[in-house]
């Protein structure tokens, strides 16, 4: 055979390897997590119902402690009685002042649900004359709204112009509309900032702090106080346990309608935009969980507002957050 010179092409049936253009992205660790890990353990905590059981074994195990408590005390000042009638009658005087203030707390705990009460039904009692378009209702409502803040100085000029004009609209939409924007704007804004405020401390506990589960108890704090002052805000004031129930409640209607879930609109805009991947991963993580507070805030409006909010009042999340971290983290350029 005789030789071959020159280039030899051989002809594979293989497909050829991919390139780098081909090649996946590396993964870089500074991006910031989008779940807003503090917040969603935070939700879920808070909103988490015990079962029978543990309800049933926490309140055997108060009844029992309230119990031997109260046996304890009676005997302690029946037996300090009996050996010195002057500490005796001290003992009782304390005992009986304690137990005013135990029935005080309680009867504040009672108002402060009456309250909440309160609130939710004017304003489901605004739904309904809102849907069925009853002017007599709109009316009552906005009679019982006005005297709701009666005592509300910064809203004495709302008052007067709602009941000045009270009967000069024909139109339930209308007489809501008017009651929104003279009673309940001046309202909307400062709950918006307290909302902003609550967002601005979780983002920045959770950027600056690397503690485990300081973020999530920042988070928890955070958001309880927020949504009991924005409850004071809209008239309902509430005590301690009526601010749990309160806190209770909006969470979890966010766990059930998806608020806090991984992969929303607004968290992967957060999570992903040009500023962010430019930052420290903690930075980012405190910005998401900021996003996640402001979304309680606009929910705790919601639930605590005595009137649902008209199409073009719901506050946007995104502008309150713009608003609570701008310089926070940096100026976009």
């Amino acid at each position: 055979m005789a030789d071959r010179k020159g280039p030899v092409l051989i002809e594979l049936d293989e497909a050829p390897e991919a390139g780098p253009d081909l090649a996946p992205p590396v993964p870089d660790p500074g991006v910031p997590d989008a779940s807003g890990r503090a917040m969603q353990v935070m939700a879920t905590l808070a909103a988490r119902r015990p079962s029978r059981l543990a309800r049933l074994f926490w309140a055997a195990l108060l009844a029992l402690l309230g119990f031997v408590l109260s046996v304890a005390a009676w005997e302690f000042v029946t037996g300090l009685l009996a050996a010195n009638p002057i500490l005796g009658w001290v003992a009782t005087g304390l005992l009986g002042l304690f137990l005013l203030a135990a029935l005080l707390l309680a009867l504040k705990e009672a108002a402060a649900f009456s309250r909440l009460g309160r609130l939710d039904d004017l304003r489901r009692e605004a739904d309904a004359a809102r849907a069925a378009g009853d002017l007599t209702a709109a009316r009552a409502v906005a009679g019982r709204l006005s005297r709701l803040y009666r005592g509300r100085a910064e809203l004495r000029l709302g008052r007067e112009a709602v009941e000045t004009r009270i009967g000069e609209v024909f139109e339930a939409e209308g007489l809501f509309a008017l009651a929104e924007a003279e009673l309940l704007a001046p309202l909307d804004k400062a709950a918006e900032l307290e909302v902003q405020a609550a967002a601005r401390q979780v983002a920045t506990v959770t950027a600056l702090v690397p503690i485990a589960l300081a973020d999530v108890v920042a988070a928890l704090t955070a958001n309880i106080r927020m949504i009991r002052r924005i409850a004071e805000i809209y008239g309902g004031r509430s005590g301690t346990l009526g601010a749990w129930r309160l806190t209770r409640a909006v969470l979890t209607h966010m766990v059930a309608t998806g608020a806090v879930a991984v992969g929303d609109d607004l968290i992967s805009s957060v999570a992903g935009g040009s500023v962010l991947s430019k930052i420290s991963r903690r930075f980012g993580e405190g910005v998401v969980n900021g996003a996640l507070t402001a979304r309680v805030g606009v929910a705790a409006m919601e639930v605590c507002r005595p009137l649902s909010f008209s199409d073009n009042r719901r506050p946007r999340v995104t502008s309150l957050v713009s608003r609570a971290l701008a310089g926070l983290f940096g100026q976009k350029e």
